[in-house]
């Protein structure tokens, strides 16, 4: 019983073709297509609306230099969003419960930040591993504190993402479990907990929301520092 619910994250395969490309490719499909119309219909005004609002308050603290970054960025958040969304209904795979998945995003991303960084302005990057007015004992030690917390930043990124939406949905089979065992033994208290159910579930919808805008917002962190 225990290790069924550590079955929907697994990527299932389907004469021998791993299904969650499919799934990773699948939310590109859903978006609506620009019309060539004068006026637009009212999912894509709203859809152009939260596009334009979340890259207005993404590039906010960032120079004119990084705004290059707005169509990826942007790109990258939607994506997110749309496959964590996509989880949460039944039988259905998240493939941003996959630490791989997750840190094949983070690690290219936070790497061309470091690159643009050690290249546009290399004595200012070097300068985030040693802090202005460091004791002289302390400078070895502190480059190699620097430089380990560098590196471990797109892990930091995967291992967020990826342990949020996995305790997130374990939660809710958890619950759901729960729920369907109690009906006909104590059917007051099933009903409780699915109400619980549907609370948490709603705290899920938020949370795929959220998650997607932190892993996004800290790649932007990452590079107002190097740019």
């Amino acid at each position: 019983m225990t290790l069924s619910f550590f079955d929907q994250f697994m990527s299932p395969i389907f004469l021998g073709i791993p299904l969650a490309a499919i799934a990773i490719a699948l939310p590109w499909i859903l978006f609506p297509a620009p019309t060539t119309r004068w006026t637009n219909n009212r999912l894509l005004n709203l859809q152009s609306w939260f596009v334009s609002r979340f890259t207005q308050q993404l590039l906010l603290p960032i120079n004119l230099g990084g705004h290059k970054w707005a169509a990826l960025l942007t790109s990258l958040m939607i994506f997110l969003i749309t496959l964590n969304m996509l989880g949460l209904l039944p039988y259905t795979f998240t493939p941003t419960t996959q630490l791989s998945i997750n840190l094949g995003l983070a690690t290219p991303l936070w790497l061309a930040t470091v690159i643009i960084g050690m290249r546009n302005q290399p004595t200012h990057a070097l300068g985030h591993l040693l802090p202005e007015g460091t004791p002289g004992p302390l400078i070895p030690v502190l480059i190699i504190i620097e430089t380990i917390s560098l590196f471990i930043r797109p892990l930091a990124l995967g291992v967020r993402l990826t342990a949020n939406l996995t305790a997130g949905h374990l939660l809710i089979q958890l619950i759901a479990t729960a729920s369907f065992v109690l009906l006909s033994l104590m059917p007051a208290v099933a009903i409780a907990v699915t109400v619980v159910l549907f609370l948490l579930t709603l705290l899920e919808v938020a949370v795929a929301m959220i998650q997607a805008y932190v892993f996004v917002l800290l790649l932007t962190l990452y590079l107002q520092e190097n740019v």
